[in-house]
């Protein structure tokens, strides 16, 4: 039997173990709205432009679950900020998100060390940061193409101490 085979005959026991541990991501019915998620501005510098976004913040643990999940549609120049307390490897997946993503892992002094880009929707594909981060912006898929963002650029917020 193959790989994927096999993952699809035991991912519904799977996700019956992660819901009965008590760390299920939230359903449709029953997921934050955007509109409770703290707003911010950030700014991303690349060569001489100057890029500001305006993003939800993903800032709890069932906030970086939910993340934009369910979501439709995203303007461009908007997106979500997940933000972490210590700069960590972090892992990402597309589970439940509707649409494609560019996910930028931005690192403690706000580089951004990695862009995923065109993320596929519904995916359950691990997708990782490559290194140590504190943040991640997502953003609609092909925006950091579109924006000509690349890693090494840097991202002006106060979640990233050294670029405030």
């Amino acid at each position: 039997m193959s790989f994927s085979r096999l993952s699809e005959r035991f991912l519904p026991w799977i996700a019956a173990l992660v819901c009965t541990a008590g760390i299920a991501a939230p359903q449709e019915a029953d997921h934050e709205p955007l509109s409770s998620f703290p707003q911010s501005q950030l700014e991303i510098q690349s060569g001489g432009k100057r890029h500001e976004l305006t993003v939800w913040v993903a800032d709890t643990p069932s906030r970086r679950a939910q993340g934009l999940m369910f979501v439709t549609e995203l303007r461009p120049l908007t997106g979500m900020l997940f933000v972490f307390s210590q700069p960590q490897p972090v892992n990402m997946w597309m589970k439940n998100t509707r649409i494609s993503l560019d996910m930028l892992f931005v690192s403690a002094d706000g580089r951004v060390i990695r862009i995923a880009a065109k993320a596929r929707p519904e995916s359950l594909a691990t997708i990782t940061s490559m290194g140590m981060v504190t943040g991640v912006i997502e953003i609609a898929g092909g925006e950091a193409e579109r924006l000509g963002i690349h890693s090494g650029d840097r991202v002006i917020h106060p979640a990233f101490g050294a670029s405030s």
